[in-house]
This record gives C-alpha cells, sequence and structure tokens, in this order.
C-alpha cells in the first residue's frame, strides 16, 4: 500500500504529559483540517489492548525480554490493522509511544542488547519508520512529581528512582545526532521541552510540526491551542 500520510510519534518518560499532549495535539490538529489517527501503544487492537492490560499490571512481574516481546506482538497488531492504512488514506497518524520506547525501556533502562530489539522489532513493524518523533524533555523529579499527582500508579510506574532516571537518560541520548545517525529506523527525533503549562507545551510541539512541514500546518496550527 503506497504511503502518503504522516506518522508522527510523541515519546517521553513517565510522567512529562506525552498522553495529555496526545490529546490536545489531536484536537487542535482536527481543529484546522487535518483527518488524525490517534494510536496508542501499547494497544489500539483487541489484541494489542489485551497484551496492554498485561504490561500494565502492577501485580505482575514480567521479565525483561518477556516485556519487549509483548511490546512488539502489540506493535506488530496495530502497525497493519491501523498504522499502514490509516497512512495509505493520506491521514496523520498520532502515536503514543513507539520503537524509541523499546531502546530506551527495555534497552537502556532494562539492559537488553540493542541488536535484539531491533531484530524482533523489524520483523514486527517490517521496517516501518516515523516521519518524525516528539521528544518530550522534563527534569525527572519534576516528572515523578507529576506522576505521583496522577495516583494508582501502574507497573512501569511503580519502578523505583533509579530505573526512572535512566529512562531520562536514554531518552537524553536519542535525542542526540550520533545515537539517531546509528538507528535511522526512529526517524528524526526532535526534542521539545515539556516544562511549563499544557497549552505551553502543545504550542511547542505545533511549531516543531510547523517548522517541519510548513506546506501541511501552517498558517492555522500557529494558532495557540
Amino acid at each position: 500500500m503506497a504511503r502518503t500520510g504522516l506518522l508522527v510519534v510523541l515519546e517521553g518518560g513517565e510522567g512529562v504529559g506525552k498522553t495529555t499532549q496526545w490529546t490536545r495535539l489531536t484536537h487542535a490538529l482536527e481543529a484546522t483540517g487535518q483527518e488524525v489517527v490517534a494510536l496508542r501503544e501499547p494497544g489500539g487492537t483487541g489484541p494489542g489492548d489485551a497484551i496492554r492490560a498485561l504490561l500494565l499490571d502492577s501485580e505482575e512481574a514480567l521479565r525483561p525480554a518477556t516485556e519487549a516481546l509483548l511490546f512488539a506482538a502489540s506493535r506488530a497488531e496495530l502497525v497493519e490493522r491501523a498504522i499502514r492504512p490509516a497512512l495509505g488514506r493520506g491521514v496523520l497518524v498520532l502515536l503514543d509511544r513507539y520503537l524509541l520506547s523499546t531502546y530506551v525501556y527495555q534497552g537502556m533502562a532494562r539492559g537488553l542488547e540493542a541488536s535484539g530489539l531491533r531484530a524482533i522489532n523489524q520483523f514486527a513493524t517490517g521496517g516501518l519508520v516515523p516521519d518524525c518523533t516528539l521528544l518530550l524533555q522534563l527534569p525527572v523529579q519534576e516528572a515523578l512529581h507529576r506522576m505521583q499527582e496522577r495516583g494508582a500508579p501502574d507497573r512501569l510506574e511503580r519502578e523505583g528512582l533509579a530505573f526512572h532516571e535512566r529512562v531520562t537518560r536514554g531518552f537524553d541520548v536519542a535525542a542526540g545526532a550520533e545515537w539517531q545517525q546509528a538507528h535511522p529506523e526512529c526517524g528524526a527525533i526532535l526534542a521539545v521541552s515539556a516544562l511549563g503549562s499544557a497549552s505551553d507545551v502543545s504550542a511547542r510541539c505545533l511549531a516543531v510540526l510547523a517548522d517541519r512541514w510548513p506546506e501541511r500546518f501552517t498558517p492555522p496550527v500557529g494558532q495557540t491551542p
């Protein structure tokens, strides 16, 4: 199927406001007349939602390899059932997490080899590369404070400080040109500060998209959402 749409991914550690921005950006882009398909990982399909429930169950203890394979299985379903068809229709797919999360969470934070993660995800996605990833960045202590205010943490949120620090460092490394050159399957990774209000962060994200694709995103999305 020919690909004419755009795949934009939102990434970041726990508590950076990623899901809030996923919702806000969907509404802001739809208000400009864009057709947006908003999807999240894990989930987005029947099998994927079942996998999501298992992965986020705070009572479950999963080995890192099991965790990585479950994420890849959910991703395989989502890519074929939802993402590729939407891209073929020429629409914008806004995806909450994708390949970068696997490299950071299961690779840099859990210690799994990047080569193995690359292999299973190449198999799962058929080589589908994002057009860009918006990486929301926030100091780990601020992110943890936001996360604690939400209450009822899931399995990943319940991890200790050392784990979340490794995740934050991993995303910081991935924002660098050297790491991106070594991981072209992740596409362009564009850092966005997650400090300030949700409206401020949304405006920054929209500005990045407008700068990258001015013919598609300007001038309407230049308005504060």
